[in-house]
This record gives C-alpha cells, sequence and structure tokens, in this order.
C-alpha cells in the first residue's frame, strides 16, 4: 500500500499535488496529468497533459516551466508520455 499526502493548491479547487511512496503526482480535476517518480523521471499523461488552458497553467507551476519547454522535453525524450489514468 502506498503512504499517500494530497495536497490542495492553495485557493485553487481541483488541482491537487499527490505525494506518495513511489514519486509525486499532479492531478487536475479527476485526471493525473504528470507523474515524477523517485529518480525525478517525468511522466505525463498523453491524453490530457495539455487538456485545457487551466490544466496547462498548473502543469507549467507544477513543473516549474512553460508549455514550448515541456514540448521540448517531449521532443527529445526527456519527458515520457503515457497512460497516466
Amino acid at each position: 500500500m502506498l503512504n499517500v499526502k494530497v495536497l490542495k493548491i492553495e485557493g485553487r479547487p481541483n488541482q491537487f499535488i499527490i505525494r506518495a511512496s513511489d514519486g509525486v503526482y499532479f492531478q487536475s480535476y479527476n485526471s493525473i496529468i504528470c507523474f515524477i517518480d523517485k529518480s525525478g523521471q517525468v511522466f505525463l499523461d498523453r491524453d490530457k497533459w495539455d487538456y485545457s488552458s487551466t490544466t496547462g497553467k498548473y502543469r507549467n507551476i507544477f513543473l516549474g516551466e512553460s508549455k514550448a519547454e515541456t514540448l521540448k522535453k517531449i521532443k527529445s525524450g526527456k519527458y515520457i508520455l503515457t497512460d497516466l489514468n
């Protein structure tokens, strides 16, 4: 069983950071958008990572970068697109 701690992003309903024993998740509404494992590898949900401008705004905050930087890392293979949901 995973040890899990869920944090709401202050003042932002439906945006969550989930700290678990296997890594850290960013959830927007009911969808996992991003997962960073314990080694630092970033996984983005292939269908939801850029679902809406709100999702994108908080994904950028979570990752500490712009959408352009995220796209560059996806293209280079640094970030992995996968099914997180």
